[in-house]
């Protein structure tokens, strides 16, 4: 028999900054929210729009030891590292990149954006990375929208954009280091939906539109919702009379220590230590 979850906590992610002045709403790190293993930031970048060669983004910043993701709802992003990698994200697509042993990594502006301007939302988790998996070679997983595949229930009335994990007997096609789970669901006013989710997993939704039940309580819109893990699937519906979007998120927790210093996460201080000496140093790359 399914047990569902309830809700240990809700809250709304403050207003933030980073970047070059890019507007945020920061579920966590932050004064709620710490981190939730294996989660270690969630930041909703925008939606803010943009005056024609006023688009902002991340200028050149390193990383070591944990995985960024990346998802844009509008917009357009452009990466380049400084392992020679580069690309162009566009609406409805992923970046999935494993930072592992260290890089130096830009996101900034597509041309069209800044040429044209318009309007900048989308999404950057940040997933800590086990202990045997921190100095792996860096890895992309750049997907496009029409990759990610797209579920929808008998009814039509609940539509799941998966991206990590499975969700209505549909599974994401990003290859992930631990369990993961990373699903944007739409429901139409009066749906309900529920995922199975072990109860080992940690597990959270942000509230992206609209207003949600989850469990028995109510979210809005930047409203962060952490599960308790006493029981094996979550239950959401839209009581509403909009439709409800959120992304739905779980991860098996690592369990290990957690060093961090700004872009970079390790296990312990000296290794933090060695990871600002070597980007110093210039021995995870340049980009100029």
């Amino acid at each position: 028999m399914t047990e569902y979850r309830s809700v240990a906590r809700v809250f709304t992610a403050p207003e933030a900054h980073d970047g070059d002045g890019v507007e945020l709403r920061r579920a966590f790190p932050g004064n709620a929210l710490m981190d939730l293993d294996p989660f270690l930031l969630l930041d909703q970048m925008g939606p803010m729009d943009v005056a024609p060669g006023k688009a902002r983004g991340f200028p050149p910043h390193p990383h070591r030891g944990f995985e960024t993701v990346t998802y844009l709802l509008s917009g357009e992003m452009q990466h380049r590292d400084s392992w020679g990698n580069h690309g162009v994200l566009r609406p409805g697509d992923v970046q999935w990149m494993t930072a592992g042993s260290g890089l130096v990594h830009s996101e900034l502006p597509g041309e069209s954006l800044v040429r044209d301007g318009g309007r900048l939302h989308g999404f950057q988790l940040w997933i800590n990375l086990p202990r045997r998996d921190k100095m792996i070679r860096p890895r992309y997983q750049d997907t496009t929208a029409a990759r990610i595949p797209v579920a929808r229930n008998g009814d039509g009335t609940v539509a799941a954009k998966v991206i990590a994990g499975e969700a209505l007997g549909t599974k994401g096609v990003i290859d992930t280091r631990i369990p993961i789970l990373y699903v944007h669901l739409t429901l139409q006013p009066g749906a309900e939906y529920t995922q199975e989710v072990p109860r080992s997993e940690n597990a959270f939704a942000f509230v992206i539109e609209g207003e949600g039940r989850f469990a028995n309580t109510r979210a809005g819109q930047y409203g962060v919702v952490l599960f308790d893990r006493g029981g094996d699937a979550v239950r959401i519906s839209n009581p509403g009379k909009k439709p409800l979007s959120l992304l739905l998120i779980a991860g098996e927790p690592i369990g290990e220590p957690v060093a961090r210093y700004g872009p970079f996460v390790m296990n312990s201080r000296d290794e933090l230590q060695q990871a600002v000496a070597d980007f110093r140093e210039g021995r995870m790359g340049v980009l100029a």
